[in-house]
C-alpha cells in the first residue's frame, strides 16, 4: 500500500466558469511532477478536458480525477465544471472530499456559481481554501477580492500567501506561514522558496498577525497565549491551523497567477502540510429504518466503500471512481454491492490522471481508485460482506429542464432508450422516462446545453435521429358540480348476450381528495358480486376525462341503481356500463380542466430582482416572498403554472446573462379556463389525433 489513510488528502477543485479551474490543474499537475508539460485549454489537449465534447466546445463537461505526489502524500484532486448544467459533477466531487478548493477570479471577486457552491459547500459543512487567480491582470485586486468574500460568505479571509505587487508589478507570492517568498518563474519552471524583499516586510508582518489569529481559533490555549503574548510560533501556527480547517472555522486565503505557475508550490504545500486528511472524516450510513450513523473513515475493520462516480470510456468501458471508506480495497477481490444487493468482482485497480490510468494492487481507506467493467452504479455501496448498511445516497437537485422525445421507429427509439438509461445511471442529475398520461418519452436534467451535448453524443454513437418537442403538460380533469346518468350496455350476439344498466351520479370532491366511491343501491337491483365491476368502471373511466382526454381527480362516484340479466349479465358488462355512466355524468356536472402549480424558488443577483419578479409575474405567477441572501444574492419564492415553466432555465439565463438559478417542486392543481382551457382542449385534440395516424 502506497499512501496510508494520514497520508492521502481529497480536495474539489471548484467555481465560477472561465476563473481558470481547468488552467489551475494543469499546472498543478505539472509542479507536481504528474506530466512533463502544462497543456492550454485551447489546445484540447488538457488532462481534465479530454472528452471530444470538452475539446470542441473549450469548456469542462465532467469532473476530472488525477493523484499528484507531493511531499509524502498523495493529494487525489478533481477538475470540476463551472457551468450550472453540470452541477451534478460537482456535488459529485464534494461528496468525495474532505474539503475544496474554490478558484476566484481576482478582477471580479466571487461570482455567481461560486456563490451557490459555496452554499452547498455549507450544506454539507465541508472546509474550503480559496485560490484568488489573475493578481497579474490590471484589474486583478487581492484585497478587495479578500473583502468581497468577507461581505459575500460572512467569513474571515485568513490570507496564507499575499501577493508581491499586482498587475504589471506582480513579482510573485509571500508565503506567511513559513516567511518565504516565492517569484514568479521564468521559463514556465518551478516556484523556489527566497527571501522576502525588504520592500514587502511590512505587508507580511501584517499578514503574519492576522494568520497566527486565525489559528488561535482553533485550540482554546493557543488562543489564550496569542491574546497574552500576540505571537505564535510557526509550530503552533500550524497546529492551530489544522484544527481549524478541519473544523471548518477558517477560510485560509491564497494568492496567484495560473497561467505564470505563481503561488502554486505553498498551495501544494498547505494541502499537504494541513489539509484534512480523510481520518478527520466520516461517512453517513442509514439502517432500513433511516437512521444515520456516522462512520469514520478507518483503515481499520472489514472494506466498505462508496462509488462516488460511474462513467463510461470507448477504451475502458464502464469506469467506476470508488472512495474506500473502512478497511482497504484490494485487485482481484469479490465484494458485496449492498444497494443493489449483488456480488460484485473488482479486478484491476488503478489510480488515474485524467484518462491515464496507472495500475495498483490495493488502496488505503479514505482513497479514492478506479475500477473498471464493474456493474455498480453511482452511488452503490460496497462491503466485503452481505448485511453492512448502506452509505447514505448522494443527493442531487431537481432537473428544472425537460425535453420530449421521439424517434422515426422502433428499433431506434429501444436505442435511444438505452443509451438514455446508462447515461441516467451514470449522472444522477438526468432522469429519462415515458410519460403514460402525456405518451411521451421525457428526458430531463439542469439545463438546455447538458441534455444537448447527451443528445449529439447518442445521435453520433447510436446513428439515429432524434427529434426534440416541448414535453406536454400532465394537466387533470375534475368537474364543478353535480350530475348523474344511466346507461345500459346490451349486445346479442348468439349464445350468451350482455347486459347491465348502471345509473351513476359524480360530484366535486375538494381539490387533493383524488376519488370517492360509493354503493348506493338498494334491494339488490345490482347484485354486489357486479358492484366491484362497477368501480372498475369508474376507475378506468377516470383515466381519460370528457374534456382532452387528461386524468380525472377529485371527483366523488355514488352508483344509485341499476339493473342485471338473470343469464346475460356479468362483471364486465356492468364494468363497461359503469365507465359510460361516469362519462355521460361528468359530461353534465360542469367538468374543466386543472393545471399543475409548481413551488418555484429563484436566486439571482440583486441587480436582476425587477426583471425576474416582473417575469415570474407574466407568466401567471404568484409571488410569495422574497429574502436577501449573503452575497448580493435575492431569493424569490412563487407559485407558478407548470406550463409557463418548460423553458424557464432558458428565459432566466436571459434575464440573468446566465447567473440566474433556480428549483421547483409540484405543489397543487388549480382550474383553468377560458382561452388558455380552449388551448389546451385543442392541442390535446390534435395530439391524439396525429397519435391515431401513427
Amino acid at each position: 500500500m502506497d499512501y496510508p489513510t494520514l497520508g492521502i488528502r481529497n480536495i474539489a477543485l471548484a467555481g465560477h466558469g472561465q476563473t481558470g479551474k481547468t488552467t489551475l490543474f494543469e499546472r498543478l499537475l505539472f509542479c507536481g511532477g504528474v506530466i512533463p508539460q502544462a497543456e492550454a485549454v485551447e489546445s484540447g489537449k488538457t488532462v481534465s478536458d479530454s472528452s471530444p465534447e470538452e475539446i470542441q466546445r473549450k469548456i469542462s463537461i465532467y469532473a476530472a480525477l488525477a493523484a499528484i505526489p507531493w511531499k509524502d502524500t498523495l493529494i487525489n484532486m478533481w477538475d470540476t465544471p463551472g457551468s450550472a448544467d453540470f452541477t451534478g459533477e460537482v456535488i459529485s466531487a464534494f461528496r468525495s472530499c474532505e474539503q475544496a478548493l474554490m478558484l476566484i477570479d481576482g478582477r471580479s471577486g466571487a461570482q455567481i456559481e461560486t456563490i451557490k457552491l459555496w452554499r452547498e459547500l455549507n450544506r454539507r459543512n465541508k472546509s474550503r481554501l480559496v485560490f484568488i487567480n489573475h493578481l497579474e491582470d490590471p484589474r486583478g485586486d487581492f484585497a478587495a477580492s479578500s473583502k468581497d468574500i468577507h461581505a459575500k460568505f460572512n467569513v474571515e479571509a485568513s490570507p496564507v500567501t499575499i501577493p508581491m505587487g499586482q498587475g504589471a508589478a506582480f513579482k510573485g507570492v509571500i508565503d506567511v506561514l513559513h516567511g518565504k517568498a516565492y517569484f514568479t518563474p521564468q521559463g514556465g519552471k518551478k516556484e523556489e522558496p527566497a527571501e522576502i524583499p525588504a520592500e514587502f516586510k511590512g505587508d507580511y508582518e501584517g499578514a503574519h498577525d492576522v494568520l497566527a489569529g486565525a489559528a488561535a481559533e482553533g485550540d482554546d490555549d493557543l488562543m489564550v497565549k496569542f491574546i497574552d503574548e500576540g505571537v505564535l510560533t510557526e509550530e503552533e501556527i500550524i497546529r492551530g491551523l489544522k484544527i481549524a480547517l478541519a473544523t471548518n472555522r477558517i477560510v485560509p486565503v491564497f494568492a496567484g497567477s495560473v497561467t505564470q505557475n505563481s503561488g502554486l508550490v505553498p498551495l501544494l504545500n498547505f494541502i499537504a502540510e494541513i489539509g484534512i486528511n480523510p481520518a478527520m472524516a466520516s461517512e453517513t450510513a442509514v439502517s432500513p429504518e433511516g437512521a444515520e450513523t456516522a462512520v469514520p473513515i478507518s483503515p481499520e475493520g472489514q472494506f466498505s466503500a462508496l462509488v462516488v462516480k460511474t462513467a463510461s470510456d470507448q477504451f475502458s468501458g464502464r469506469i467506476s471512481y470508488i472512495k474506500a471508506v473502512t478497511g482497504a480495497i484490494r485487485a482481484d477481490c469479490e465484494v458485496f454491492n449492498v444497494t443493489a444487493d449483488r456480488k460484485e468482482k473488482i479486478g484491476k485497480l488503478y489510480r488515474t490522471v485524467g484518462k491515464k490510468l496507472t495500475e495498483i494492487k490495493e488502496a488505503a481507506a479514505g482513497d479514492i481508485v478506479v475500477a473498471v467493467k464493474l456493474n455498480a452504479s453511482t452511488s452503490d455501496t460496497l462491503a466485503a460482506a452481505q448485511g453492512a448498511l448502506p452509505f447514505a445516497r448522494l443527493s442531487m437537485p431537481n432537473p428544472v429542464y425537460s425535453v420530449a422525445l421521439s424517434c422515426p421507429d422502433k428499433k431506434a427509439e429501444d436505442k435511444m432508450a438505452d443509451q438514455l438509461n446508462k447515461t441516467s445511471e451514470e449522472d444522477r442529475t438526468i432522469s429519462f422516462t415515458y410519460n403514460a398520461e402525456t405518451k411521451q418519452n421525457v428526458l430531463s436534467g439542469m439545463g438546455e446545453q447538458q441534455l444537448g451535448i447527451i443528445l449529439d453524443r447518442i445521435k453520433s454513437f447510436a446513428k439515429i435521429d432524434i427529434n426534440t418537442s416541448v414535453p406536454r403538460v400532465a394537466y387533470r380533469e375534475t368537474v364543478q358540480g353535480k350530475a348523474q346518468a344511466e346507461y345500459t350496455h346490451k349486445k346479442q350476439s348468439g349464445g350468451h348476450g350482455q347486459y347491465a344498466r348502471v345509473v351513476l351520479s359524480v360530484e366535486s370532491l375538494p381539490r387533493g381528495e383524488a376519488y370517492k366511491f360509493t354503493n348506493a343501491v338498494f334491494g339488490g337491483a345490482i347484485p354486489k358480486n357486479y358492484i366491484p365491476g362497477v368501480e372498475k368502471g369508474v376507475k378506468e373511466a377516470m383515466e381519460a376525462g370528457v374534456l382532452a382526454g387528461y386524468p380525472v381527480t377529485d371527483v366523488a362516484s355514488t352508483v344509485l341503481d341499476g339493473k342485471d340479466h338473470p343469464v346475460d349479465s356479468s362483471e364486465a358488462a356492468f364494468r363497461i356500463a359503469s365507465r359510460n355512466a361516469f362519462r355521460a355524468s361528468m359530461r353534465n356536472a360542469q367538468p374543466i380542466l386543472l393545471e399543475p402549480i409548481m413551488n418555484i424558488t429563484v436566486w439571482v443577483e440583486s441587480k436582476y430582482l425587477g426583471d425576474v419578479m416582473s417575469d415570474i409575474t407574466g407568466k401567471r405567477g404568484r409571488i410569495l416572498g422574497q429574502e436577501q441572501l449573503p452575497g448580493g444574492i435575492e431569493e424569490i419564492r412563487a407559485q407558478v403554472p407548470q406550463a409557463e415553466l418548460l423553458r424557464y432555465a432558458i428565459d432566466l439565463k436571459s434575464l440573468t446573462s446566465g447567473t440566474g438559478g433556480f428549483e421547483t417542486a409540484f405543489d397543487h392543481y388549480d382550474p383553468i379556463s377560458g382561452k388558455i382551457a380552449d388551448d389546451v382542449i385543442k392541442a390535446a385534440a390534435e395530439f391524439h389525433e396525429a397519435l391515431q395516424e401513427d
